[in-house]
């Protein structure tokens, strides 16, 4: 006789009674509401509890499953997975991950299935420099989903954003300067930095970059003249900052003015805002638009994609092609599988989900020191100053706890503003907890002043 389930059914939040479920049901089982190996409601049974189609049931315990939160075991029913604890010795908050969402069934499945279908001769001979033409309508697609309106031929395929940006740049920045916000990714520091290129930052508030900071910029007459802006519109790395249309409308209306291209990074973009359109959308004839997969949907799918103006498309080419870093063909496939699938689309929703809990939880210890984001993502921005923000870093340090090195994101060096990223997609919960503590504590314990979190030169 099978025991019956002891789950309290109930509906979370979400656009579909499956979403509902499936968040209802996440939240409980990573609370440990739901002990591990506890059973769960047939699919009728629940179904009819909760006033739902049994259908709705099947689908949110099918991403459930692909979250490895549960396993099923035919004849016998539904069961919580184990659910991974405290295992790393030192917590790792400054490293920006999406939440783990792929379980170790998906991923066999996954490779099953690309054993039976995949062509041999994509791996017997060079892709194309931009990719296979169907795994760019794959990308266009899926570009489509976040209202990004993408011609696939003008798509190039890349190993992750990061090498997307880093082919924009050889593309537009030599003999230029590359104008960005004052604070921004990392990586893209990294690669100005190691390739010598020029750059100035600028200041944002909290709808993202100001217009006016960038006309004084651009507007120059002497020296090397900006031409290239280097922006993320939405989520905005590190400070999380999202632009609204009318910021994004002026933003475009200033490069048009003086004739700059844009490189726009919407990498955090997790989902589309239809009164807030890309600003490709917006400038086509200008932007140079790079998404991917890594933030999205998994790190170690290294797939990223850069939308180019028509003119570059034969250069963009050439580029890739002389540097013989042409995008994983096997990495295109399993984009292919997850997409065909509905994989890819359940991944993206759960890690939106994940992300929302992760960001309530350090939301609800951090308090008002933190900037709250508009957008969904699994960063957050605590502004401080300078001196203030390296104290803090060392201290964390000190505790297990790593933080993003303020010195990563500050475009200029000798910048007294600065903050504290805090990346909460890596760690399990068990590990977030922990180190939101510590930091926590850091912050109500060290003294620090808090200037505007943008300041206005």
């Amino acid at each position: 006789m099978l025991l019956k389930s002891a789950w309290k059914a109930r509906l979370g939040e979400g656009a579909s009674p499956s979403e509902r479920l499936a968040a209802a049901m996440a939240a409980d089982i990573l609370d440990g509401k739901i002990e591990t190996g506890g059973r769960l409601p047939a699919h009728r049974d629940l179904a009819f509890q909760l006033g739902i189609g049994v259908g709705a049931v099947t689908r949110a315990y099918a991403v459930l499953e692909r979250r490895g939160l549960v396993r099923s075991v035919k004849g016998r029913g539904t069961f919580v997975a184990a659910v991974r604890g405290r295992g790393a010795s030192v917590i790792d908050l400054g490293q920006n991950t999406p939440p783990a969402m792929l379980s170790e069934r998906v991923l066999g499945q996954t490779l099953r299935r690309l054993s039976h279908r995949i062509d041999p001769s994509m791996l017997t001979a060079y892709p194309p420099p931009a990719g296979h033409d169907e795994h760019r309508r794959l990308m266009a697609a899926w570009f489509a989903d976040l209202g990004v309106t993408a011609e696939a031929e003008r798509l190039i395929l890349c190993n992750g954003a990061q090498q997307a940006l880093s082919l924009v740049f050889r593309l537009l920045a030599k003999d230029t300067m590359i104008v960005t916000e004052a604070f921004t990714y990392p990586g893209a520091i990294a690669l100005m930095n190691d390739n010598d290129y020029r750059s100035v930052g600028i200041w944002l508030d909290r709808d993202g970059m100001l217009p006016d900071e960038l006309e004084k910029v651009l507007c120059v007459k002497q020296g090397p003249k900006p031409k290239v802006v280097y922006v993320t519109p939405t989520m905005h790395n590190p400070t999380t900052a999202t632009m609204t249309l009318a910021r994004r409308e002026e933003i475009v209306a200033v490069c048009r003015r003086y004739d700059a291209w844009i490189v726009e990074d919407d990498v955090y973009a997790l989902s589309a805002a239809n009164d807030v359109p890309a600003l490709v959308n917006l400038a086509p004839e200008r932007t140079f638009y790079i998404n991917g997969l890594s933030k999205t949907l998994s790190p170690g799918l290294r797939l990223g994609a850069l939308l180019v103006p028509r003119p570059f498309i034969v250069k963009a080419e050439a580029t890739i092609r002389a540097s013989g870093l042409f995008a994983s063909p096997l990495s295109c496939a399993v984009m292919g599988e997850w997409l065909a699938s509905g994989i890819a689309h359940s991944m993206r929703a759960s890690v939106r989900e994940e992300a929302k809990r992760r960001r309530s939880l350090a939301l609800s210890m951090l308090g008002d020191a933190v900037e709250t984001p508009l957008h969904d993502g699994f960063h957050l921005w605590i502004p401080m100053s300078r001196p203030s923000a390296d104290q803090i870093a060392t201290a964390a340090a000190a505790l297990g706890v790593n933080v993003t090195s303020p010195d990563s994101v500050t475009v200029d060096a000798g910048n007294n503003a600065s903050g504290i990223r805090l990346c909460l997609g890596g760690p399990s919960l068990v590990d977030l907890s922990t180190g939101l503590i510590g930091i926590a504590g850091l912050l109500g314990r060290l003294r620090y002043s808090t200037p505007h979190i943008h300041p206005v030169a």
